[in-house]
């Protein structure tokens, strides 16, 4: 198989799952979810279960934006080190963010389970190694905080990590116990049709142009002309919420992905962990539920998806050659090359809360490489929302902080 697409992966292995009607006359709700992707089937999934009439809309057909291109890595570690998150924002906020995220992957797993997801679900143990000698300082420190923290992890010399997983020129890491992986774009259909059953309206092809704020409800008109009249608005939309929102709250970025089967022997071990590095930008790859391995990196500053896909080939020999750096004797065949678009906060944590502009709304906007994670904390948040209430993440998760 030879077969290299700017398509993302997971669009082609999964194809059309489900398709929806647009908006062809005019609705009611207590909740109206804008955006289609897996944040928006998560939040749609809280909303159902709370008991809310709940309609969901999307501009592309659901699940085409970000979630088809996302790598689908379910990590406890957010971008930015726990011991450094701890000197920005305070040791409180740095540990609840960290085991949010660490609890929503257990979360994720009931809930597949619970659905009897076929999207792949499966534990991990993640490994963070040192790329460069000098990195190893302050990846030790980082340990130290995470052991601190309570979380089940191991340092790893570099003849260890070798020994574990024949990887060569490291230095070192962290090797976690807590982490998955799945096929988020598979997972998010799922939990569309599962909660379909149980009374959510989903509208594709439908996008919001216009909102009117009145006391106690919004109304929303579409681009079919129609409009929606609910009591609370949740925004799941992402990196695309930056046309939406005046300040500078958010940098875009390019990542870059390849898929190719793999020669198993000479992968010790990768079946059951997440692995990452300690570059800037940084490498990380995992196998696929199918056997494949899946290699991302090569973060660029977003400029438009024109330059962006220009880089492509360049991208995609740019990480073949880091993998050679850690598997000098083994030659990757790449099958898929893709690329995507997400969002860098300065201390990568998640917005989720609501914004002075907008009256009865929630944004659920989880960014960097821990958006699922952060969209299921989002869950629990936009619950407690609903009933007036506030989470203890809401001072570190909103806007303006």
């Amino acid at each position: 198989m030879d077969l290299k697409s700017n398509e993302p992966f997971w669009l082609l292995k999964n194809g059309l799952i489900a398709s929806y009607p647009s908006l062809k006359s005019d609705e009611e709700c207590d909740v109206l979810i804008i955006g289609g992707g897996i944040t928006g089937s998560l939040i749609a999934h809280q909303m159902i279960e709370d008991g809310y009439k709940t309609i969901l809309i999307d501009k592309r057909e659901l699940c085409n934006g970000s979630t088809s291109a996302t790598t689908s890595m379910l990590q406890y570690e957010i971008d930015v080190p726990l011991y450094e998150l701890t000197e920005k924002i305070g040791e409180k906020g740095a540990l609840l963010s960290y085991k949010a995220c660490s609890d929503a992957i257990d979360i994720i797993e009931k809930l597949s389970d619970r659905i009897n997801s076929g999207a792949g679900f499966r534990r991990k143990k993640s490994l963070y190694f040192a790329s460069k000698k000098k990195d190893v300082g302050w990846l030790k420190k980082e340990y130290d905080a995470r052991k601190k923290a309570g979380f089940n992890v191991k340092w790893l010399e570099a003849e260890q990590v070798f020994e574990k997983f024949e990887f060569e020129n490291t230095y070192g890491g962290i090797l976690s116990d807590q982490g998955g992986s799945i096929d988020a774009f598979q997972f998010a259909h799922e939990l569309f049709i599962h909660n379909i059953k149980k009374g959510l309206e989903i509208f594709d092809k439908t996008e919001m142009v216009k909102v009117e704020y009145h006391k106690g409800f919004n109304l929303a008109t579409t681009d079919t002309g129609y409009q929606i009249k609910t009591k609370k608005i949740i925004y799941c939309i992402g990196y695309e919420s930056k046309n939406l929102l005046k300040e500078n709250f958010v940098d875009l970025k390019s990542t870059y992905a390849i898929v190719s089967e793999i020669d198993k022997k000479k992968f010790k071990n990768i079946q059951n962990t997440l692995v990452w590095n300690t570059d800037d930008p940084y490498l990380y790859m995992r196998t696929t539920d199918d056997g494949r391995l899946l290699i991302g990196g090569g973060d660029e500053d977003f400029h438009d998806p024109q330059k962006r896909d220009a880089l492509l080939n360049k991208k995609e020999k740019e990480i073949v050659r880091t993998l050679k750096k850690i598997k000098p004797d083994y030659h990757f065949y790449t099958d898929f090359v893709w690329a995507g678009t997400f969002g860098e906060t300065k201390d990568g944590l998640p917005y989720i809360g609501e914004h002075k502009n907008f009256k009865n709304s929630y944004f659920v906007l989880g960014f960097g490489g821990n958006g699922i994670t952060f969209s299921v904390t989002g869950m629990e948040m936009a619950s407690l929302f609903m009933k007036n209430k506030k989470h203890p993440l809401s001072r570190y998760f909103k806007f303006g902080r």
